[in-house]
């Protein structure tokens, strides 16, 4: 049986999505790109589901990217690359506008498309062998406008221009201090690092985050598309909850809260 290129699996409120193509740096195929889509679809619909990780197989890579080797076939040429682009855009659009909070767990190579994968999440930790890099410049390649925006609004436009420009590596260290990570662990203590932060979200109330994850989303658009009325209702949302009451009673009898999500 062929060893799955992606696949996801459960922890308890925590749901992870795993590239498995280790022999090629955790490159992205098509096919791949379809099946993360699969995934995300499943965990969106499993209220059961808190938070996500995202993360690369085999320690040596988070995601290197597109899979060069399939550049012949998936992109030869200007319209190959308008289809390619459209499938891999659904991944990204679809990890970009996933309800609940993300995470990308980085271990060593976070090159082009990995990047861009991780400026879709919502936080990102790594491992001190961590490298991050856009090599578009030194394949000829078309960066385009949300993905250089996206990694902009993280590290700001000077240096999402430097990656651009430059083409070079990026350590662990420096990602940190640019704001890229949110912390940085050495290799045996990163689980332990995201599992802190997915046990926090997953014990907090789902409503409250959803609100916060909504508003941080309208917060990136245009003053003029911002959809406020979309915000204030799920505010009331909150307030009309039992999670709301549950919240109360917890704080007034001195114990932890369990939420639910309703």
């Amino acid at each position: 049986m062929q060893e799955q290129k992606i696949y996801g699996r459960r922890d308890g409120a925590v749901g992870h999505v795993v590239f498995n193509n280790p022999a090629k740096l955790n490159a992205v195929s098509l096919d791949m790109w379809d099946g993360f889509v699969g995934i995300l679809k499943d965990y969106e619909k499993d209220s059961e589901i808190r938070c996500l990780v995202i993360s690369g197989a085999g320690g040596k890579a988070f995601v290197s990217g597109a899979d060069i080797s399939k550049f012949e076939s998936e992109r030869a040429n200007a319209d190959a690359q308008v289809r390619y682009d459209a499938i891999s855009k659904q991944g990204y659009e679809a990890l970009y506008d996933f309800p609940k909070p993300t995470i990308a767990k980085v271990t060593g190579y976070c090159i082009g498309g990995g990047m861009n994968l991780a400026a879709c999440c919502d936080m990102r930790f790594c491992n001190e062998g961590a490298r991050f890099g856009i090599p578009a410049a030194k394949l000829g390649l078309g960066y385009g406008f949300l993905r250089i925006e996206r990694l902009s609004r993280i590290v700001g436009l000077p240096r999402a221009i430097e990656f651009l420009f430059t083409g070079r590596q990026y350590t662990a260290k420096e990602a940190y201090e640019m704001g890229l990570v949110n912390d940085v662990a050495p290799d045996a203590e990163l689980d332990s690092l995201v599992a802190r932060t997915t046990d926090a979200i997953a014990q907090n109330a789902p409503l409250t985050i959803a609100l916060a994850k909504a508003a941080a989303r309208e917060i990136a658009k245009p003053e003029s598309q911002q959809d406020h009325k979309k915000l204030e209702l799920m505010g009331k949302a909150c307030f009309d909850s039992q999670d709301y009451k549950e919240g109360r009673r917890a704080f007034m009898e001195k114990r932890k809260p369990t939420f639910r999500g309703s």
